[in-house]
């Protein structure tokens, strides 16, 4: 939100309803009448203008024009990871209950270590689609289902034991979130593991390493 100065619109209200006023109270059909009605709307409206002048008003924020970054598939999971990252933060705010609350922290923080490392190389987006379109929208759904169980004023047996199936289901959402980012570097760990061993190769070709390295 921002806080703006615009002119009030007191002054012109006034000049109007100061010839509603006259013509309610004297005839109105001859020219000097009209002439005289106008100065005195006139004069009316500059005097509401110096006191009124302007007023601030507070008007909502535009709204932010989203980067492309020029690849279909990565803006829509750009625009769809933080449209769910925002979800789990306004549930987290309905959920009162210290474990489940400290449970969607953590699924929010891989969420987005997941998109970063996506987003810094979208080559990677085929890995994530399952996840995209099965694991990360079926989390958010079951923590729906418990906010909206946690609201009730009735706690009965049913709401009792969906609510703790949800919690059990907790620890094993985190551990595939945890699993899907380090997939995520699976390619980047074989890239390293042949780097080192071209390295090694080469010291050793060379008689940098062992005994002979001096």
């Amino acid at each position: 939100m921002a806080t703006v100065k615009r002119r009030s619109t007191v002054p012109y209200y006034a000049a109007a309803g100061t010839w509603v006023i006259y013509a309610l109270l004297f005839p109105l059909y001859r020219v000097p009448q009209f002439i005289f009605i106008a100065i005195v709307s006139a004069v009316v409206y500059f005097i509401m203008n110096a006191v009124c002048g302007t007023v601030e008003v507070t008007v909502p924020d535009p709204p932010k024009k989203e980067e492309s970054t020029g690849n279909p598939e990565l803006d829509k999971m750009i625009k769809d990871g933080n449209l769910a990252i925002s979800e789990m933060k306004r549930l987290n705010d309905s959920i009162k209950d210290a474990k489940i609350s400290a449970d969607i922290d953590r699924l929010e923080d891989l969420s987005a270590k997941i998109f970063a490392q996506v987003k810094s190389d979208p080559s990677k987006l085929p890995q994530i689609r399952k996840f995209m379109d099965y694991y990360l929208p079926t989390a958010l759904k079951l923590l729906n289902t418990y906010a909206q169980l946690s609201a009730q004023d009735v706690q009965g047996e049913n709401i009792t034991d969906a609510r703790q199936s949800i919690e059990h289901s907790m620890d094993l959402l985190i551990t595939a979130f945890e699993n899907q980012l380090d997939k995520l570097f699976q390619s980047d760990a074989l890239d390293v593991s042949a780097d080192v061993a071209a390295l090694e190769g080469m010291l050793n070709l060379d008689g940098l390493t062992g005994p002979d390295f001096h």
